[in-house]
């Protein structure tokens, strides 16, 4: 193949990581209409340049088996494909703050998940009132909204009381893993609305956009589910004390 016709493909290579990362080598050929073999062949180049990084990222469900190899733009990678988009949305959030007060960040994260919570409440309630089932609902959910999510049971040398059993929540992608590293109120807010939406407090224990390899939530279901309304959004800003 001729070295621009290449290159043009492994533009296509990296764009497509871009725009569905965390993707698999095969669904990107599948995607591209190219061989697996050539597919490999640019993503090693695209890891080797530092544009591209493999996360590990394991199934849905509880069965074992190797974590599954998905591709993602790394920080470098973003910067190489061009982010205007991502400077956009951040000087307005900046203009928001400066203008209306810290308090409306928080009010447009709130708005921001709401439909969200508003859409997955009832997939979650659907599962009942045990907690490791809703959690494998809202990972579900989360999924299907491309976000590459997981529940599994935290597993112990020592078999743990019941009322200290545990899942975990991971995601594997966050569509703005920028934004909120530089505003994490919109991790808070996220993980309010998990919170919420199952039923139980839980905490957050590492996100992509602090630099963790996944968003990991700790959910513990040795206790009963306590169904809290979300709280109204805003519709101006409103003061603080």
């Amino acid at each position: 193949m001729p070295v621009d016709a290449e290159d043009r493909t492994r533009d296509r290579v990296l764009s497509a990581v871009l725009e569905h990362g965390p993707v698999s080598a095969a669904e990107l050929g599948e995607m591209l209409s190219v061989t697996p073999a050539a597919v490999r062949r640019h993503l090693d180049a695209l890891t080797r340049s530092g544009v591209v990084e493999v996360k590990r990222i394991a199934t849905s469900g509880t069965g074992a088996g190797r974590p599954a190899r998905r591709y993602v733009l790394t920080s470098r990678g973003q910067s190489t494909i061009g982010d205007d988009y991502l400077d956009i949305a951040r000087t307005a959030l900046h203009r928001l703050a400066e203008v209306a007060g810290p308090g409306a960040v928080e009010d447009f994260a709130e708005e921001r998940f709401a439909a969200m919570e508003h859409r997955y409440q009832p997939i979650v309630d659907a599962a009942g009132d045990d907690v490791a089932a809703r959690s494998r609902a809202l990972a579900e959910a989360l999924t299907n909204d491309g976000f590459v999510a997981s529940s599994a049971s935290v597993t112990s040398r020592v078999p743990l009381p019941a009322h200290l059993a545990s899942v975990q929540l991971c995601q594997g992608h966050c569509p703005v893993q920028q934004l909120a590293a530089e505003f994490p109120v919109f991790c808070d807010t996220e993980t309010a609305v998990f919170s919420r939406l199952l039923g139980v407090d839980v905490r957050r224990l590492s996100t992509l956009a602090s630099g963790g390899h996944v968003c990991t939530t700790h959910i513990p279901t040795g206790r009963g589910v306590h169904r809290t309304a979300a709280p109204e959004t805003a519709t101006h800003h409103q003061e603080r004390p």
